[in-house]
Parts: structure tokens; sequence; C-alpha cells
């Protein structure tokens, strides 16, 4: 994607990191009016943004930590990006199993109770209590299990939602500068010089430092800062297996730790397990391990009639969650919520940690630092691929479902699945790829396709597509992985056969 802004400018704002916070920034920023900078090292939602479980929930389990406010908030916020991203985002229900030694019956129904109603629902349905003798969801676990909460939450696609944040912060002016780090910033009593590893400098009257993981590190080494909150780093790791769902329900499965793990259809062939929680020294010595994957097959495998192996899996992967360091707290005690740190006698702040299904309040929180005097406006703004005329009393999730009825009926000529693919990654951005051909099929996706992800999206390498643009290196084995990869000019090895693959999170976000 061409970049919107010459460097011969003063921007208003710099933000280091290019994940879901730095993007979210960058829109709010620039819809106010703001002339924005997002500088991000590896490709945007590189590291954590597109390695995470993927899910817009406020977060069950912290109600019994007594954590109302961030539940709230969350829930609340839980409407907000399923109306406002319908087309990357859905309302998701889960499956919470009873059993004995497990959270009681009694716990969990008031806890319920309490997150179906700490925030209004309009688009997510309540909470009831089913048989799973007699529910579909119950035959894909052992007949041990007889009785289940089913309550909804959402899932959304991560890498995608920065994506979108970044397009329309692009199109709205902002220069987004991927694969590109902050060497120095250096503040002289006016304005920040920001030194580029590729050799060009960016001059800014305001940083925001939103480097996840590496937030901590950027503030310290970057801007001469040493007043940031020390981070814990939490590795989370997921395996993808072959499907185990009967239906759309995810399983939300109680651990004898007492942690609880999540098993989710994903991109409709397969089941998505996480996850661990593992302290990490770096970001980059992340990498899921054999002894996770072999804890989160036997947490999925006490629940399932038909246990999963090692060979059911088909794909790893593990990311970073930086939290705020809290001394004598553990995994299930430490907080998610984030924090914003003003750094005294300069104009930069540091973002530290957060989780997804609140990044719209926490760029509203910063623009209130940062831009008091203007006003929020994200959340009814649709984010580009939800851009999608609304009838009389519709949500964006009906509008959405509507509109993909008439993009398949319209494109009569296509497979119903490609259209309804294209749909749900791309969103109305699909349609005219659509109208004017997609051209050659390179190893399971279109060129006209590949040439969008490249020219509007900052696609730079196979990788880039296949495992973030799109979930489509699952799909279309190793040879279609091959010709991508071709596509983009990179060199491949011979392929033999297909194995199981392991991606490392090892992006800097700095």
């Amino acid at each position: 994607m061409t970049d919107p802004a010459p460097f011969d400018r003063l921007f208003d704002v710099a933000i280091i990191g290019g994940g879901i916070n730095g993007a979210r920034i960058a829109r709010d920023a620039a819809g106010r009016g703001l002339s924005v900078a997002v500088i991000e090292a590896g490709d945007i939602g590189g590291a954590t943004s597109s390695a995470s479980t993927k899910l817009i929930h406020g977060g069950l389990r912290y109600l019994e930590f007594y954590a109302f406010g961030l539940v709230r908030k969350a829930l609340a916020e839980r409407e907000v990006l399923l109306d406002i991203a319908p087309h990357i985002s859905w309302p998701q229900s889960f499956i919470l199993p009873l059993s004995k030694g497990d959270r009681p019956e009694w716990m969990l129904r008031l806890g319920l109770l309490l997150y179906d109603n700490l925030a209004r629902r309009k688009i997510v349905p309540g909470s009831k209590r089913i048989d799973l003798r007699q529910d579909r969801a119950g035959r894909a676990l052992a007949p041990r299990f007889t009785r289940a909460f089913r309550y909804w939450d959402g899932w959304v696609d991560d890498a995608r939602l920065v994506v979108a944040n970044l397009q329309d912060a692009a199109a709205k002016g902002a220069a987004i500068l991927p694969r590109t780090r902050v060497e120095q910033a250096m503040h002289d009593g006016a304005q920040w010089t920001l030194t580029l590893s590729d050799g060009r400098s960016l001059a800014a009257r305001q940083i925001v430092n939103a480097a996840g993981p590496w937030a901590e590190t950027v503030a310290r080494t970057v801007l001469g800062r040493n007043d940031s909150p020390a981070l814990r780093l939490v590795q989370g790791s997921h395996i993808v297996t072959r499907r185990v769902h009967l239906g759309r329900d995810s399983f939300m499965l109680q651990q004898p730790d007492g942690r609880i793990i999540f098993v989710i259809p994903y991109e409709r062939d397969f089941s998505l397990i996480g996850t661990t929680e593992r302290d990490i020294a770096a970001p980059e010595a992340a990498a899921i391990t054999e002894d996770e994957t072999n804890y989160l097959l036997e947490a999925a495998n006490r629940y399932l009639s038909h246990p999963l192996t090692r060979d059911d899996v088909v794909h790893r992967f593990a990311g970073v969650r930086p939290l705020i360091l809290e001394c004598g707290k553990g995994d299930r005690e430490t907080r998610r919520d984030f924090r914003l740190v003003e750094h005294a006698g300069v104009p930069a702040l540091t973002v530290v940690g957060g989780k997804i299904t609140t990044y719209r309040v926490l760029a509203e929180d910063v623009m209130k630092i940062i831009a008091p005097g203007t006003k929020p406006w994200t959340a009814k703004a649709p984010l580009p691929g939800s851009d999608i005329e609304r009838l009389g009393g519709e949500t964006g999730q009906q509008a959405f479902a509507r509109w993909v009825d008439n993009l398949v009926a319209a494109q009569e000529n296509y497979d119903p699945k490609l259209v309804k693919r294209l749909a749900i990654t791309l969103g109305t951005a699909a349609e005219p790829l659509l109208n004017n051909g997609l051209g050659r099929n390179i190893g399971g996706l279109f060129e006209a396709e590949l040439q969008h992800y490249v020219d509007h999206e900052w696609a730079a390498s196979a990788d880039d597509v296949l495992w973030r643009r799109t979930k489509m290196g699952l799909h279309i084995g190793s040879v279609g992985r091959a010709e991508v990869a071709q596509w983009f000019g990179e060199a491949t090895e011979a392929v033999v056969d297909d194995v199981p693959l392991t991606h490392r999170f090892a992006t800097p976000g700095s």
C-alpha cells in the first residue's frame, strides 16, 4: 500500500507498534484530524495480535476475582465490536460441561446470571442450562457429561482486525510503516526526532509506545525512559487439530489445576485449542513446547468422546501476553486490564497490558491524554469491509448476513463457498474483486486476491497472506503454500509431504 504521507512533515503523533493497540489508536487519532505515523518493526499484527485465542469476551473467569469493572467494560465493548466489524466477527456460543470436582453448579449459574446482565445485550443471547443427552453438542463429549450451560461471547479474526483499523487510519491520512524499526527517539524540547532502521528520520510532537511485549524495552532503550512498569511476559500457546465439533458450539473446559481451556470451531475443518500460560524471559524466546502441546491434548481429552492424538495436530502457534507485573499474584489472578503511563517531562506515553476486547476503549483513553479537546467517534463507525447500508433496525450482524446472501446470489458464476470465504475475509472489498475477475488460481488462492493483500493490506510475503491476512495455510497443503511463496518470489524447498506446522512468535513489535 502506498504511504499517503511524506516524511518532510511534522506529525502530531508517532505510534511505535502496529499491533491491535497501535492500529486502534491510529484510527481514532486520524479520525479526529491528527496527523499520524505508525512504525512497526515486522508485519502489522504479526506478533501477539495474530496469536490470540481470537475471542471477544468479558472474561467469565475474572468474576471469581471480583473484577466486575473490567468484565462490564469488556462486555459492553463485545457488543460494539460485533456491530462495527461483522465481516470478521460473530457471536459464538460456548458449552460449559458440569462435573464433580469442578466449580459447583450454583456458582456457575450465579456467575452466568451476572455475566448476562452486567452490560446491555442486543446482539449476544443469554445463557441457559442444557441436557447434553438431548443436545447435539453433547455427542462430541464423553457420555459421563450429561449437564452443561450454554452461554455466549464473540469471536474475531484478530489479524484482520488490525488490518481493518490501519486501512481506515490510512484512508484518513495516516502513514503506515511496516518492517521499519525505531532505532532512537530524541526530544529537543519542542519535538521528537525518530531515527528509523531504513536510514530515514521522522519528526513528531507526541509519541505513543504501543509495542506490546516490547513496550518496556522500547521505553527504556528507544525513548530513554525508566518509568514504565515492569512487564510479566506470559506465553500462550495453541494447537489446531482435526475438527472435534459436531456443530457451531465451542467448549469451555474446566481443568483440575483450576485453568480453563477453550476448544473452538476453526476455519470450518478444524478445532482451535488453547491456551497455556508460561512465563518467558523475552518475546523472542516464545515457541510452543511439546509439554504445552501434550497439556492441551490432555485437557481436551478429559472431555471428548473421541480423544485426540499427537497425529491430529495440524498446526501450532504461540504468542506473548504482556501483563503488568504484580508481585505475589499467579497466572489466574494477574489482571488483564491496561495501564497508560505518561513519561515525566516529555510528550510521550507507554501503553502496557490490555486485551483485544477492550482495545477501542484503550484508544479512547489515550486520546483523552494526547488530544483532550476532541470527541470520540468510533463506537458506531463500521470498520472497512463492514461499511454496509443497514435497513431499519438492523444490527451490523444482520446487515452483513443479508449482504452475503445477496452477494452469493449475484455471483452465480463462482462457487458459493469461494464467495463466502472472500466475504468473511475482505467484507465489501470482495465485491469488486469478484466483479473484475480473480485471475489465475495460485495454490488455492487467486492472483487478484494476492495482489489485493499486497496493494491494500501491506502484505510482503507468503506468511503474511497464508497465516495472517488469511488462514489458507491450513487448507491448501504444502504444494499450495509453495506456489504462493513462489508468487512472492521466495525460494522454496522441494515438497515431500505435509507435516504439522509450527509458527514461532518472533516478530518484534517496535
